[in-house]
């Protein structure tokens, strides 16, 4: 993120977009825009950039973007959808541009190829066909679903044939009359849709040996029912997360406690008929209304609090979701969810990232490189690393923040290092007063040599690191 002009933030550009004033250029009209037209407003003066097909006029939005122009005009004049999915596929892009809309991507008319090169073009499809028919094939082996009641229940039977399949691998809703179970298996995922008109409890069982889920409905009334349900578009298929997009449920405020001056700890329930669990790493999206416009961010579920005992793992009631979130004086988004009262409700998404638990279950040494609400992260990879990694060694978290004052957990942390010997922590602060005798910088390749050392020669390191942009770029660095 870059600092924004003053009169320049999101409310200011939610403002403007119901302002009424033509932000287009084409006093309402929508136009069919070739690729050549596309590439001539490629300026900041003048920036189309075409997403899944659709273009907007984003040169009014430039001094608005909190990552910068530099970072919207890498796809001026182009079709920037791949780019805007590595960068931010979350963002509501459709709710925060509307007033920006150009029109749809000309159809571009495929001319047929002639002589041999034809010949060769079929030979291709042909082939093309067969991969596909073969990936089906493998993926109707391994995915099928089945179903069966009683009087009172209804069992959906998943068989994914693969033997690690655990309760955070399913996903299950029955909500706004529709049940969705998914399965989560790697970068891709199974998915059971269809439009039912009832809200039932959801129960999930699994079978690991054999890679079956069964999701479990109790019906509304005892009636014997002919078909599942109405199958929906996305039914039955199996296809990369990514292409999936993100599904939400409304989720309850039950708590709000004070972390620090400026950081909260909100506590959220799932609906009843909500199964889901945030794997280690991953995080959710909240989305809310603001002004018209839907407004999503993304966070990392911690825990309630920090474990002092690893004997076993830690376990809480899969139904609320906690989330450690820095209230920002002129944070549109974090002043919008301070003000939510116990018992509002704000959507919540499926989880996504790409942190795989494999990659820490056979280190030696973890070191966490923490810059404010960064630590969030680390709150349940710490939990996991510290209660089911054997042939762990030592976890350092090295804890950068600006003042005493907004140090999240400090007191747990410095309880958790008496408790585990296994565990350091260093608080390092960036504007410390003249109290404080610990160490003080932003981080630095000196700061980290004292501290990001290997327990013994050769041993098995994972480094992690979050926080601002500029703190984690220069870490990595």
């Amino acid at each position: 993120q870059v600092p924004l002009k003053p009169g320049r933030s999101l409310m200011d550009w939610i403002r403007l977009t119901k302002s009424g004033k033509d932000l287009t250029g084409l006093k309402g009209r929508l136009i069919e825009v070739t690729e050549d037209e596309l590439a001539k407003h490629n300026k900041k003066e003048d920036c189309w950039i075409c997403i899944r097909g659709f273009v907007y006029n984003v040169t009014p939005y430039m001094e608005y973007h909190p990552g910068g122009e530099d970072e919207l005009m890498k796809a001026a004049g182009t079709d920037g959808t791949d780019l805007f999915d590595q960068v931010h596929r979350w963002v509501n892009y459709e709710s925060m541009l509307k007033e920006c809309l150009v029109g749809r991507m000309a159809v571009k008319p495929i001319a047929a190829p002639k002589g041999e090169v034809f010949k060769n073009e079929i030979i291709s499809i042909i082939l093309y066909s067969k991969k596909v028919y073969i990936f089906s094939l493998l993926y109707f082996l391994f995915y099928s679903y089945d179903w069966f009641q009683t009087d009172s229940l209804i069992t959906i039977v998943i068989y994914t044939k693969h033997k690690d399949i655990d309760a955070e691998s399913v996903i299950a809703d029955c909500q706004d009359k529709r049940l969705r179970g998914e399965i989560i298996v790697g970068d891709h995922s199974y998915l059971v849709e269809v439009g039912r008109y009832c809200n039932f409890a959801v129960e999930i069982n699994i079978a690991e040996k054999v890679g079956k889920v069964e999701i479990i409905l109790k019906k509304k009334d005892n009636v014997h029912w002919k078909m599942l349900g109405q199958p929906l578009e996305s039914h039955n298929t199996f296809v990369k997360r990514t292409d999936r997009g993100l599904f939400y449920r409304k989720c309850k405020l039950v708590s709000k406690t004070e972390v620090t001056h400026d950081t909260k700890l909100l506590c959220v329930m799932l609906p009843k008929s909500t199964h889901l669990r945030v794997p280690t790493g991953q995080h959710i999206y909240l989305k809310k209304n603001i002004a018209g416009t839907e407004v999503v961010k993304p966070y990392t579920p911690v825990l309630p609090f920090l474990p002092l005992d690893f004997k076993e793992p830690f376990s809480h009631d899969g139904a609320y979701i906690y989330l450690m979130v820095k209230i920002y004086p002129c944070g549109l988004f974090t002043q919008a969810l301070d003000h939510l009262q116990i018992g509002d409700y704000i959507s919540v998404s499926n989880p996504e990232g790409n942190f795989k638990k494999s990659q820490v279950q056979t280190i030696e040494d973890l070191f966490l490189l923490a810059a404010g609400t960064g630590f969030t992260p680390m709150v349940k990879l710490l939990s996991f690393a510290l209660t089911e990694v054997s042939c762990l060694r030592t976890v350092k978290l090295i804890f950068f923040n600006k003042t005493e004052d907004d140090i999240l957990w400090r007191n747990q942390l410095e309880q958790l290092a008496l408790k585990d010997e296994r565990f350091e922590v260093q608080f390092i602060l960036s504007q410390p007063t003249k109290d404080w005798v610990g160490k003080q910088g932003k981080i630095s390749s000196s700061l980290l040599s004292e501290f990001v050392k290997r327990s013994r020669k050769d041993s098995k390191v994972l480094i992690c690191i979050c926080g601002p942009t500029p703190f984690t770029e220069q870490g990595v660095q």
